[in-house]
């Protein structure tokens, strides 16, 4: 004889809840976020992938003007990249374009973060002025902008010189800003600054405005000075977009080309040449396009290795947070 045996459950004691059934989703439902996607991928590929891949085909081959006109395909390996690099005046070039970057991004952000700074101390009516003039000056056009600080540096009738020697700095009086590369890479950088900070000044002013006020009273009840603040309470608020401004600046100012090329056309003797004008003159200009391409593919992979290095920051940043 065979006894059963029913357990029962204590009282107040809830049953376990039966285990979950995966259901497993229709084919259409799994594929039409891809096909959603399909469209703006192959929109890439065409207009992104296609022509960088030429720029890479032509690298490998001899493209002059003859070349070009009589459309043979005649390819020579690695000619135009040990060219390039046989060149010592590409690695002089490769260095003058990474400290004028360094430069343009430092004095970008640095000036960026200090109008965010000040526009989150200041009151709404001179708020507004700056921000109104931050916004004129974004919007004028670029070569508008490389005349205008063309006539303000101008050795004869330029008004920084008459303004210095008004001053007292006689000097200055007809000095040249553009006799060497070295000065007018500064003030090409000038420019580009000029240009560069509205944008980063409202980026990291949006920033500002999402810490709350609630975190400023209480590092001032803890008696925190001002740089201890910003250190404890603002910077860490910021810092993500901090990185990615900074990310943004290198790209835009490592390829700046019409500044360059309308102040001086990288000159004075080619003091103020850059990579892009070496672009330029290598492919436009003499006509050796291949070379001009070898040229374009190594500053891409220059870019290639900052963006490498900017993604394993931000997927580091994002398993911390996790």
């Amino acid at each position: 004889m065979t006894a059963t045996v029913n357990a029962v459950a204590p009282a107040g004691s809830v049953p376990p809840a039966p285990p979950a059934v995966r259901r497993r989703r229709p084919v259409g439902e799994r594929v039409l976020p891809y096909l959603l996607l399909a469209p703006a991928v192959l929109a890439l590929l065409v207009m992104l992938g296609w022509p960088a891949l030429q720029v890479v085909l032509i690298s490998f081959r001899k493209l002059d003007l003859g070349e070009l006109v009589r459309g043979e395909v005649v390819w020579t390996g690695f000619d135009n990249y040990a060219e390039v690099m046989a060149d010592p005046e590409f690695w002089s070039i490769t260095l003058r374009t990474v400290l004028f970057t360094a430069g343009c991004v430092a004095g970008t952000m640095l000036a960026g973060l200090g109008i965010a700074v000040l526009m989150r101390h200041i009151g709404p009516k001179v708020r507004i002025t700056l921000q109104i003039t931050l916004v004129l000056a974004w919007a004028v056009p670029i070569l508008a902008a490389t005349t205008v600080f063309q006539w303000i540096f101008d050795q004869q009738y330029g008004i920084l010189n008459k303004t210095l020697v008004l001053l007292g700095f006689d000097s200055f009086a007809g000095h040249s800003w553009f006799a060497t590369g070295a000065s007018t890479l500064v003030v090409i950088a000038l420019l580009i600054i000029w240009q560069a900070v509205p944008f980063i000044a409202f980026t990291l002013y949006a920033g500002l405005l999402s810490v709350p006020r609630d975190l400023y009273e209480a590092a001032g009840m803890d008696g925190a000075s001002a740089p201890q603040t910003f250190r404890a309470v603002t910077w860490p608020s910021i810092a993500p977009l901090v990185t990615m401004s900074t990310f943004l600046s290198v790209l835009w100012d490592f390829k700046v080309f019409a500044q360059v090329w309308a102040i001086r056309e990288g000159g004075p003797d080619g003091g103020s040449t850059t990579l892009p004008v070496l672009q330029y003159l290598k492919g436009i200009a003499s006509s050796h396009f291949g070379v001009a391409a070898a040229v374009a593919v190594v500053m891409t992979l220059v870019l290639v290795v900052f963006t490498a290095q900017y993604l394993r920051m931000l997927l580091r940043s994002g398993k911390e947070e996790l």
